[in-house]
C-alpha cells in the first residue's frame, strides 16, 4: 500500500497587526514598535525617518489648503491630523514657536519626535481593525491615510524641513509650515469659542 503523503501545509495567514507591521517595515523601511499586547494597533517609531506635527482636523485641513504643494504623507485619526515632517523637527518646535511669537499662546499644536509613537494607519487599499483606539491614546476612531506614503520611495525629500535641509520643489519649509499651522490652530480655537458662545446665548423673542 502506497503511503499517503500529506500535501504541503500552507502557512496560516498573518494576523492583521503582523501584516501591517511587515508592510511598513518591508515596503517603506519604517521601524515599528514591538506589540505591547495582542490586539493593539501597530505603532510607528517617530524620530528616525520622520517626526509628526499633530493638530486638530479643522486647522489641518486649512493648512493643506494653504500649502497645496505639500506632498508629505498626511494621516488622520479621529479629529486629529498628523503631518509628517523631517526628523528632528519636534525638538525645534518650542523655539520656533517662540521665534514666530506664538510661544505665549496656548495652541492645540504638538510634535512627536525621538522616542515617540504614532498609530500606524492601515496600508492603502486595506481594511481591518488596525488603527482603532487603545488605552492611553486620547484620539478615537481608525487611523487612515489622507495622503499615503509611496512604497519603495524615500519619504525624506517630501518632508518639510528647515530651508535647504531636504525640501525641494513646492514642499514648504518647516518655518512656513509651523507658522501656518499656528495661525490656523489659533483661528480654529477662536471659531470654536465664538460658536460655543453663540449657541449658549438665550433666544430673543419679540
Amino acid at each position: 500500500m502506497t503511503p499517503t503523503v500529506p500535501p504541503p501545509r500552507t502557512p496560516p495567514p498573518l494576523p492583521p497587526e503582523d501584516g501591517v507591521a511587515q508592510w511598513y517595515e518591508h515596503e517603506l523601511g519604517w521601524a515599528t514598535a514591538p506589540a505591547a499586547a495582542e490586539g493593539l494597533p501597530v505603532r510607528l517609531l517617530t524620530g528616525l525617518r520622520f517626526d509628526v506635527l499633530e493638530l486638530p482636523e479643522d486647522a489641518g485641513l486649512a493648512v493643506l489648503r494653504r500649502h497645496a504643494g505639500l506632498t508629505a504623507p498626511v494621516a488622520l485619526r479621529g479629529r486629529r491630523m498628523r503631518l509628517l515632517v523631517a526628523a528632528g523637527s519636534a525638538e525645534e518646535l518650542p523655539g520656533l514657536l517662540d521665534w514666530l511669537e506664538w510661544g505665549d499662546v496656548a495652541l492645540d499644536l504638538r510634535a512627536i519626535g525621538a522616542g515617540g509613537r504614532m498609530t500606524a494607519p492601515s496600508p492603502p487599499g486595506r481594511t481591518g481593525r488596525q488603527g482603532g483606539g487603545s488605552p492611553g491614546d486620547g484620539s478615537q476612531g481608525a487611523a487612515v491615510w489622507l495622503r499615503p506614503p509611496e512604497p519603495r520611495h524615500e519619504v525624506e525629500p517630501t518632508l518639510p524641513a528647515f530651508a535647504g535641509l531636504g525640501c525641494r520643489g513646492e514642499t514648504p519649509d518647516l518655518v512656513r509650515l509651523v507658522s501656518t499651522a499656528a495661525t490656523e490652530c489659533h483661528r480654529a480655537q477662536l471659531l470654536r469659542a465664538n460658536s460655543a458662545h453663540a449657541n449658549a446665548q438665550p433666544l430673543a423673542f419679540s
